[in-house]
């Protein structure tokens, strides 16, 4: 299993690599001129400017801006903005915040999906199995900002079991009601998964052998067929994770997180390039180990599977 680990992480040393560069090369091919743009309207003079992009590497070739950039990175430098604020400052709080709300949805979509799929796929064809099925496909129609709204004004204003906005609860308080919000897409995905490859495994020759030895209805669901289930769900999961750091900028700005997304989204507006690059190589080094774990996850799950 290390030699699989190790080979892994050499795998995904060019995949780092490449997905960094497109991300630097679209970042930095957006229009306008960022120095330009940190004065507004006000008119600057050409020897601050030609001073700046000297300092920023802004005239530099792409490759060569790209190859000082991971110099900085092997060295643990996320780089600075324009206003020479170190990127590693300015995420460093906001990473605490998108890692709780990430973590929380992340829960929220594994509990909750795993329990409604196996109720769903124990009960294939019947009114249960109706309800989640109808449910997952409703939670899957309704944009998230509309899922937001509702959220905040059922269960924080009109009910008050959760704060509505800000981190002032701390956690879990705080986040319970955005990580439901931010996770429920998955949890629609999670639970259709979990139904129906469950469903298929309990027609499978293996349970029908240990139903045959006389084993419990729970064993033979919870040893034997979920394990086996859980194979897709686990992949899912894993890749969903990365989707959930990444992608919480709208629900991140509805509850007023201050975290990555709601960072990013101000960076993009301000064409401050390094901060937007930082933040997404750090989100694509997370991607990348959180599928590693859920690749060695697959032999603990089946005990077929094997590291070659």
């Amino acid at each position: 299993m290390w030699r699989y680990a190790l080979r892994r992480l050499l795998q995904a040393v060019p995949v780092f690599a490449g997905t960094t560069l497109l991300i630097y090369a679209m970042v930095f091919a957006l229009p306008g001129d960022p120095i330009q743009a940190l004065a507004g309207d006000k008119p600057v003079p050409e020897s601050v400017l030609r001073t700046l992009r000297e300092r920023y590497n802004l005239d530099d070739p792409l490759l060569v801006q790209y190859g000082k950039y991971m110099w900085g990175l092997l060295r643990g430098d996320l780089g600075e903005n324009y206003t020479g604020q170190k990127v590693a400052e300015m995420l460093g709080g906001r990473w605490t915040v998108t890692a709780r709300l990430a973590v929380t949805a992340w829960m929220f979509e594994l509990t909750i999906g795993v329990l409604l799929g196996v109720w769903a796929g124990l009960r294939r064809g019947r009114m249960a199995d109706t309800l989640v099925l109808g449910g997952t496909t409703l939670l899957i129609a309704v944009p998230v900002f509309v899922l937001g709204y509702t959220a905040q004004i059922l269960f924080g204003l009109r009910w008050e079991v959760f704060p509505t906005a800000g981190t002032d609860g701390g956690w879990p308080a705080s986040y319970v009601l955005p990580g439901m919000v931010l996770g429920s897409l998955g949890l629609s995905y999670v639970a259709r998964l979990t139904r129906t490859s469950l469903a298929e495994n309990l027609r499978a020759d293996y349970v029908r052998t240990a139903n045959a030895k006389g084993l419990s209805r729970m064993r033979v669901v919870g040893r034997h067929a979920l394990r086996n289930s859980l194979i897709p769900v686990v992949t899912y999961l894993g890749v969903d994770f990365g989707s959930l750091m990444g992608g919480a900028i709208v629900t991140e700005g509805i509850f007023n997180l201050p975290g990555i997304g709601q960072q990013v989204f101000q960076s993009i507006q301000l064409k401050e390039g390094p901060v937007v690059v930082g933040a997404v190589t750090v989100l694509v080094l997370i991607f990348l180990l959180v599928n590693l774990l859920v690749d060695l996850l697959y032999g603990l799950l089946d005990p077929r599977i094997r590291y070659g």
